[in-house]
């Protein structure tokens, strides 16, 4: 099968049938293709867990990304019908997402943590922990205020963004001893604008940081055993090692 190509005139000679066997003719609006790629989903087997927690969920995030749609859209939207050229794109995404086991936040390149969207994609692991929370909540009762915080093992530096957000009056360190995640971390400081805050370290955890006290040190490490990564199922596998 020949690689998809969103032109205008893609579907004048490959179907949408081709492209995805099996798929019905009589899909037109938002809440068809959520449903349908839901259930799809579902029948592959397919595991959730990296930012979404069911088939629906799952759906839903890659049909509204694609159409550069708010995830809290009003239902008053949900019959609205789709052009070919959205239906194609967001068939392929779902094609994907069956085939290669690959987690719906890469294929969309964002993850929701603490409110907030992130750009994501191979390079870091993709933001999910009960640490948000925490975060929402100032980390109350244990934590009035912080004037300093660091970030341990980074990643997309959701952590430590979504930290700034929580004290803007705090400075942010976030550390990371990948080279290609401190990339994205960057990414995501400039897209919040926030390079005057959260400070990108690379360090082997505190090794090049100074003498520095911090009021909160947070940190979501990988803690995965080789072993039991080799056990987790495929989407899993597509994250970095």
């Amino acid at each position: 099968m020949r690689a998809l190509q969103f032109s205008p005139f893609y579907h004048q000679d490959i179907t949408m049938e081709q492209t995805f066997p099996g798929f019905p003719d009589n899909l037109i609006s938002i809440k068809d293709f959520i449903r349908w790629g839901a259930s799809q989903f579902s029948q592959a087997g397919l595991f959730f867990g990296h930012g979404t927690t069911t088939a629906l969920d799952d759906a839903a995030a890659i049909v509204l990304h694609t159409l550069c749609l708010p995830y809290q859209l009003s239902g008053t939207y949900l019959d609205s019908r789709l052009t070919k050229i959205e239906q194609e794109k967001i068939v392929a995404l779902f094609k994907r997402r069956i085939e290669e086991r690959i987690p719906a936040a890469y294929l969309t390149r964002e993850a929701v943590f603490a409110g907030l969207s992130f750009y994501v994609d191979e390079r870091v692991l993709i933001p999910r922990s009960p640490i948000a929370e925490l975060i929402q909540e100032g980390f109350s009762p244990w934590l009035e205020d912080a004037s300093t915080v660091l970030d341990l093992c980074t990643g997309s530096a959701c952590i430590a963004i979504a930290c700034a957000f929580a004290f803007p009056d705090a400075e942010v360190d976030a550390v990371d001893y990948s080279r290609d995640a401190l990339d994205v971390a960057e990414i995501n400081v400039n897209k919040y604008e926030l390079d005057g805050q959260v400070k990108l370290l690379y360090s082997d955890m505190f090794a090049n940081i100074s003498n520095k006290q911090y009021d909160l040190i947070v940190s979501n490490p990988p803690y995965v055993s080789l072993k039991e990564w080799q056990q987790l199922p495929k989407e899993f596998h597509a994250e970095p090692h």
